[in-house]
């Protein structure tokens, strides 16, 4: 039988890749319906991204659910091909990639006080994600031969391969799609009733007391569908880790910080704002002050050492990508071939580093330099963004520590011209930012070129149909995170922000040059003790920076998908799953929702629920029966969770 990306009526000649619909074909793709749908769904997943991002920190690739959905709603909607269905997500993956760049780094500004708030508004934050995501999609097109193209074979790039296969089994569409909508639903409607409606409790746990025998030990569990759903999609080894990383965080630190505190009569430097001694504090303000400066030395050190694991591969990349970088070659005539033209290109990063310069109230506004590290460093990131998701998927994609050695590299050179002080933390996160949004972008990117390489697509409409997606998704998102912050506040209990928070530690320590740095290396040390005992320990680092509440959780639908493959006695490498598709749902679900309730609790028109004690059933919500009821609850959506990965997609 001839291979699924095989043409039989056109097969490839030797030595040769033929796509699913040849060159010699040119069936409807950038059509109005298709841009439409994909400008929806990018809207779609990327203000559910943001909500997400805030809350945990942590964002899923939407590609395959948005390629599901695109065949389904395509299908109702009068049919399709093939190259319509992969405008759909090309366009709408572009608002999730976008909305992460997005919250992982712009949120800081709240934090760099005195001078970051004031950058923090609409206009800016849409200025720094356009100029981000349009920098991203168009370093990408000059990588495309030499990444996608040349190294087909070589850089499995696996969502994109898993698009490729939703997109050509379309016929499947409808089962596949019932799963996304399933978990959508469910997700929608847990969420409503525990946070809107406010029948059971939002989350449920126990710190021990203060002068007990575990001092201040605290283990709490966020009962939300999106925690459970990602713990699914990122699997039983990651989510185990990263909640390791919480208990020792929560149930290692904290206890014995609380412990020694009972012998100390004088504040623990640093010396906290409120002046308080340890035995006066209550976990949250321990965790505050002490642990979260451990956790940033230990993502600080995890992201360095995860990036320069890459550094053979990063730099053969970028000798192949500047050898390549004005190749066309013959084949640039036939229609699969067709990029943007290489003028549009450093035309583009020309008028964005003046744009950026110019434009009004942007934090780099006035600073060549700025405007010329964000060129350097977004082409350096997106040729590593792009290697790296190549190699292992877009969801585990090390943005997180690209921007961080962005903001050390930008603060190391702030420092050497004698740029220090508060004055300058704006401008290095607006360095930082643009650049970790286009190397989110640059992921997703190399993901959609990837299935448009093994569909047939046409490159040149998928590079304008990223821009439109990135542009229209820039305009929703900025009011998205705006609108989040002011009701639910950025930096609470309710949007922790974590990334940002991390980003706005480290940038302030440097530049400031007063970072408590027997803490942060003593996370430093912890990162490199993991990596000696041969544990990667991103996901580690990652976990001890987060709340244990969100930790708890996504180690919950770990633990899900563990006992699914046991039962089944499959592996569930392939992201098109019954279980992956439902999670998917969840997430998407679960963080729309979570919007929705923040509409209405901004209007007055539904109570707080994050820590709220009370509720329209008190059996179900208060006291030690609220606990169980939120418990067993939660335990019910594992279980349906279960029952529904082990079915088999018709």
């Amino acid at each position: 039988m001839p291979h699924p990306l095989t043409d039989v009526a056109n097969p490839p000649q030797k030595g040769e890749f033929q796509p699913f619909v040849p060159p010699s074909q040119s069936p409807a793709e950038f059509t109005i319906k298709a841009i439409v749908l994909g400008i929806l769904f990018g809207l779609l997943f990327g203000a559910s991204t943001v909500y997400l991002g805030l809350r945990a920190g942590l964002t899923v690739s939407a590609s395959i659910p948005i390629a599901v959905l695109a065949i389904s709603v395509l299908k109702r909607l009068g049919g399709s091909t093939i190259l319509e269905n992969n405008i759909v997500q090309t366009i709408g993956s572009a608002g999730e990639s976008l909305a992460a760049g997005v919250v992982f780094t712009i949120p800081a500004l709240i934090f760099l006080v005195p001078y970051g708030p004031a950058y923090f508004t609409y206009l800016q934050m849409t200025v720094l994600a356009i100029a981000g995501g349009i920098l991203g999609v168009m370093m990408m097109v000059p990588l495309r031969r030499a990444l996608i193209v040349k190294e087909h074979g070589v850089l499995p790039y696996p969502e994109g391969t898993a698009c490729a296969d939703v997109l050509i089994a379309g016929e499947r569409g409808g089962a596949l799609a019932k799963m996304v909508f399933l978990g959508l639903g469910i997700g929608a409607l847990w969420k409503a009733l525990s946070w809107i409606i406010q029948i059971f409790r939002t989350g449920i746990g126990h710190s021990f007391a203060r002068t007990g025998f575990f001092p201040n030990g605290t283990i709490n569990l966020d009962l939300s569908p999106e925690y459970l759903g990602v713990g699914y999609v990122i699997g039983p080894r990651i989510a185990g880790v990263m909640f390791a990383g919480g208990v020792l965080s929560w149930l290692v630190l904290l206890p014995l910080l609380s412990y020694l505190g009972n012998f100390l009569t004088v504040p623990l430097p640093p010396v906290p704002a409120n002046g308080l001694r340890l035995d006066q504090m209550a976990p949250i303000q321990i965790w505050s002050a002490y642990i979260r400066y451990i956790g940033a030395g230990a993502v600080l050190a995890a992201g360095l050492i995860t990036l320069a694991r890459t550094i053979p591969t990063i730099v053969s990349s970028f000798r192949e990508s500047v050898k390549d970088f004005g190749a066309g070659g013959g084949a640039a005539h036939l229609r699969t071939e067709r990029d943007m033209p290489l003028i549009a290109v450093l035309a583009a990063a020309f008028l964005l580093a003046v744009f950026l310069v110019v434009v009004p109230g942007a934090p780099t506004q006035g600073n060549v330099l700025a405007a010329v590290l964000i060129v350097l460093f977004g082409f350096f990131f997106v040729t590593v963004s792009s290697r790296i998701t190549g190699l292992i998927g877009n969801s585990s994609n090390p943005i997180s520590g690209m921007t961080i050695a962005t903001l050390i590299l930008t603060c190391t050179i702030f420092v050497a011209v004698g740029w220090v002080g508060d004055a300058y933390a704006p401008i290095a996160i607006g360095v930082g930012a643009v650049v970790c949004i286009a190397a989110a972008i640059a992921g997703a990117t190399s993901q959609d070129l990837k299935t448009g390489f093994l569909v047939g697509a046409t490159p040149f409409y998928q590079q304008v149909g990223l821009l439109v997606g990135v542009i229209t998704a820039a305009f929703v998102i900025g009011g998205t995170t705006l609108y989040l912050n002011g009701i639910m506040t950025i930096g609470s209990d309710s949007l922790p922000a974590p990334q940002a928070t991390l980003m706005s530690t480290i940038i302030r320590g440097l530049l400031s040059q007063n970072l408590p740095w027997g803490l942060v290396l003593v996370g430093v040390f912890i990162s490199v003790t993991l990596e000696l005992c041969g544990i990667r320990s991103l996901s580690f680092a990652v976990g001890t920076y987060l709340p244990i509440q969100t930790t708890a959780p996504i180690f919950a639908g770990g633990l899900v998908r563990w006992w699914v493959e046991r039962r089944t006695g499959e592996r569930q490498e392939s992201d098109i799953s019954s279980g992956t598709l439902f999670s998917s749902g969840l997430i998407a679900g679960g963080s729309l929702a979570g919007i929705l309730y923040a509409a209405l609790f901004g209007n007055g028109l539904v109570p707080e629920a994050d820590g709220a004690t009370t509720g329209p059933i008190p059996f179900l919500h208060e006291g030690t029966s609220g606990m169980i009821a939120g418990g067993l609850l939660f335990l019910a959506l594992a279980v349906m969770t279960a029952r529904i990965a082990r079915r088999k997609l018709a």
